[in-house]
């Protein structure tokens, strides 16, 4: 009997690098919403991915940025804390972009955040963006300013070099049993998931500072006895204004978040959905620990 293999694959990197789009094509299935917004992913979301007879958890932490307000203070705390509690750290860097002011701020945090028993490897993503000479010339960069155990060049949008990078991974994790059951593929609970979802909709089709003002929560969720499931969600807006907008005129925009969020849904679930949703004005959410805890985010690691 071949010997099973488990542990946690922290993916960090600056907003945007490409860490949710790597964790959804790792997984096989969206499980971290993805928006070319930065600072999208809030909580740690977790996909399990089954490789041979290794299981690989990945932490898919928020970018790390230089934090502003309580939110940010906790989002970058929750990236910290994915990254010390895994096995194997990957660094996501965009080729394009290099060893940029931020990376260099992660690469001096490491040395002092990571322990010596962890094992950290180096992804450089969006590799068709560049030529080769470039890639060479920034391999040996990165890896002249920190010890990774490995580098490895990939497009996690195209797929290129991703088989390599889980292969690696599903070999380097410790033995041990699996963490959790083999069809599991996030350890997210579906009123997250959910209302995940939403907010990426909402991302995706509102402009400027408003989806970093907003929050999304699951209310209730009916299973009904034809088999379809209702789900009632609340959007959390700071202003009277930004409700306005997310309604939209005649109520347009809101519904299209509505029948998007819906289809996806369905199409996750596997079955019919009715989604509700509320827009409810509450000006100091950011403030509420209520709401951290509905994001999987500690509000005390917001504190200056």
């Amino acid at each position: 009997m071949a010997e099973t293999r488990a542990g946690f694959v922290a993916l960090i990197g600056e907003p945007n690098a490409g860490k949710s789009t790597l964790l959804n094509r790792m997984v096989g299935a969206k499980v971290s919403i993805v928006t070319h917004k930065v600072q999208t992913t809030r909580a740690r979301i977790r996909g399990v991915c089954m490789e041979g007879e290794s299981q690989i958890v990945f932490v898919d932490t928020p970018g790390l940025f230089r934090p502003r307000r309580r939110l940010d203070r906790a989002m970058v705390a929750a990236a910290w804390g994915g990254a010390s509690d895994a096995e194997i750290v990957v660094l996501l860097v965009e080729a394009h972009r290099g060893l940029t002011d931020g990376v260099q701020a992660i690469l001096d945090a490491l040395n002092e955040r990571i322990s010596p028993n962890q094992t950290v490897a180096l992804a450089i993503n969006k590799i068709d963006r560049v030529k080769s000479e470039a890639l060479l010339a920034l391999t040996e960069k990165m890896n002249a300013a920190y010890p990774f155990v490995k580098t490895f060049m990939i497009s996690a949008e195209r797929g290129y070099g991703v088989d390599d990078l889980r292969e690696w991974l599903a070999e380097t994790l410790p033995a041990g049993p699996w963490l959790y059951p083999e069809d599991q593929i996030a350890d997210l609970p579906m009123r997250m998931i959910a209302a995940e979802v939403t907010r990426e909709k909402l991302t995706l089709r509102l402009h400027q500072e408003l989806p970093y003002q907003l929050t999304v929560e699951t209310e209730k969720w009916e299973e009904r006895n034809d088999g379809s499931a209702r789900i009632d969600q609340v959007v959390y807006v700071a202003r009277d204004g930004h409700k306005g907008i997310l309604l939209g005129h005649k109520g347009d925009t809101i519904k299209a978040v509505s029948k998007a969020a819906r289809e996806e849904l369905e199409e996750f679930l596997g079955r019919k959905v009715h989604l509700f949703l509320q827009v409810k004005v509450r000006p100091n959410w950011l403030e509420e620990s209520e709401r951290y805890s509905e994001m999987g985010l500690d509000f005390k690691d917001g504190n200056a």
